[in-house]
């Protein structure tokens, strides 16, 4: 399934959150966005997903405009996991998994969509926890939750807003790799908004970096995340080295303008 943004713009009132952004997703493709805070990273997300409705531009999946699909339709093709979600019902977790399972049989499940679902959280590790109130759980485990209900929705397209928001540095890795292997090997698409240029580089495709609503560069990681990049998206000098050919970033000091146009330190971290 190809997924197509096209110029697209929103705004919150008066400010104007995203302009003229235009990407393009193919099958078996692992997308970055990362910038700074403010950017527009969730908010275009929320957009593709029909969360929001973008006052300019068109989103087409395989050259169908969302706005003419039905939710539940979208809701077959599309996988979205939000940065937090605040539970208003308690649930357990093999419920709250279950619930990904609606856009493909409506109120009833079967045997079937529960063997699904015990898959899915034997795949992600938390299937100690399938009878605990969601509710209960800690950030990390609610967040591996939240991934399982999207991936048992078996989406052509995953939207991961800071998927390991929460997570500390082992399950980081060990939650990426099982969406990299999915992605792979479903041959679904994937769009990650995400902070951490590391794990950025390391596992998508192709990066877009967002500054200001708008897109800065676009590209496979080596072209952007660049030293000058780093610099002028997130004032902060950064080293930039290369781990078995994808950049690894090390960043060295905070600068920020004077005023005339200018760079200079902060302060010094080394």
């Amino acid at each position: 399934m190809k997924l197509k943004v096209k110029d697209v713009e929103f705004s919150y009132g008066s400010v104007l959150v995203l302009k003229d952004v235009s990407i393009e997703l193919t099958a078996s493709e692992m997308l970055g966005v990362v910038g700074p805070n403010g950017a527009g990273k969730s908010t275009l997300l929320r957009c593709i997903d029909r969360i929001l409705k973008p006052q300019r531009g068109d989103i087409l999946l395989d050259g169908q405009d969302i706005k003419e699909m039905h939710l539940m339709e979208l809701a077959r093709k599309m996988g979205y996991i939000p940065q937090s979600t605040s539970q208003i019902f308690p649930a357990t977790v093999f419920d709250t998994v279950l619930m990904g399972r609606r856009p493909h049989l409506g109120w009833r499940s079967s045997e079937k969509d529960a063997e699904k679902v015990l898959e899915i959280l034997q795949m992600l590790d938390i299937e100690e926890f399938a009878m605990r109130d969601i509710n209960e759980l800690s950030g990390g485990q609610q967040q591996k939750v939240f991934i399982a209900r999207a991936l048992t929705q078996e989406p052509e397209i995953l939207l991961l807003d800071e998927p390991t928001s929460n997570l500390d540095i082992r399950h980081q890795l060990e939650v990426m790799d099982i969406i990299k292997n999915i992605v792979r090997e479903k041959r679904i698409s994937a769009i990650m908004a995400i902070h951490d240029l590391n794990l950025a580089s390391r596992y998508a495709d192709r990066i877009v970096m967002m500054n200001s609503g708008k897109i800065f560069a676009a590209g496979n990681p080596v072209s952007v995340l660049t030293p000058d990049n780093i610099k002028w998206v997130y004032g902060v000098e950064a080293e930039v080295n290369n781990n078995n050919g994808k950049p690894y970033i090390v960043p060295i000091r905070h600068i920020r303008q004077n005023g005339k146009g200018t760079c200079e330190n902060k302060w010094n971290m080394q």
